[in-house]
C-alpha cells in the first residue's frame, strides 16, 4: 500500500510511476527483438517457416533449397538466439515462440 501511495504522490506531482514488471517485460522484448535482427533474412524466413509448423523437407520445398541447406539454417538460428540442446526443452519450440514473440 505505501508503494501505492508513493507512487500516487509521483504522478500527481508530475512525475512517473512503472511497473517493475512492465519494465522487465519491455526489456525481455527488446532483447528478443535484437537478437531476431542477427539472423540473416533466409534465416528468419526458415524461422518463419518453422513457426508454422513446417518440418525441414516442407521448410526446403517451399523455399526451394535442400534439407541439408534448412539444417544449416536451423543449427545458425539455435546458435544466434542461445538455444543450446536441452533434455526439457525442444528447440524449435522454443525458436518459434521467440520468433512469435519478437
Amino acid at each position: 500500500m505505501k508503494e501505492f501511495v508513493e507512487a500516487l504522490e509521483r504522478v500527481a506531482g508530475g512525475g512517473t510511476a512503472l511497473d517493475p514488471e512492465v519494465v522487465t517485460q519491455l526489456l525481455g522484448a527488446s532483447r528478443r527483438r535484437d537478437e531476431l535482427a542477427m539472423l540473416t533474412p533466409r534465416e528468419t524466413e526458415v524461422l518463419a517457416a518453422l513457426a508454422e509448423g513446417l518440418s525441414n523437407a516442407g521448410i526446403a520445398a517451399q523455399l526451394v533449397v535442400t534439407e541439408r541447406a534448412v539444417e544449416k539454417h536451423i543449427a545458425n538460428i539455435f546458435a544466434k538466439l542461445g538455444l543450446a540442446a536441452s533434455e526439457t526443452e525442444n528447440r524449435r519450440v522454443m525458436a518459434a515462440l521467440r520468433y512469435l514473440q519478437g
